[in-house]
């Protein structure tokens, strides 16, 4: 990421971290926190964490495969699924309902990226 770019590796690479962290979520409710999450009713907040948190790191690895890759987007994608799936991640183990409050901003975040993708250009090369 030297002079503010970003790479299509380093893209890829954050997509596919993504990616591998919203599967090993989604398997760890799954199996090992299964009955904890039940139990305190929370069970649901988890898959919608982890139902975003994978699409959206699809939709990042698709736009890893664009030229340029377009940063801001990007950004705004991944650190809104950040914020997005992690507050839910963290409401669903604490059960502290303040954390439903920041998810909001990570849905915006992504609402954001999705209408910059929106109304850009699109790419010079590559997946889409």
């Amino acid at each position: 990421m030297r002079d503010g770019t970003l790479s299509n590796r380093m893209a890829r690479r954050l997509a596919g971290i993504l990616g591998c962290f919203g599967l090993l979520f989604g398997v760890f409710g799954a199996h090992v926190l299964r009955s904890s999450l039940e139990s305190h009713g929370t069970a649901e907040y988890w898959r919608t964490a982890v139902l975003y948190h994978l699409v959206q790191a699809v939709a990042l690895l698709a736009l890893s495969g664009w030229r340029p890759v377009p940063r801001f987007a990007f950004y705004l994608i991944l650190g809104g699924v950040t914020v997005f799936s992690g507050s839910l991640y963290a409401l669903a183990l604490s059960n502290l309902k303040w954390f439903g409050a920041i998810t909001p901003v990570g849905g915006l975040a992504m609402l954001s990226g999705w209408l910059v993708l929106a109304l850009a250009r699109g790419p010079r090369t590559g997946l889409l």
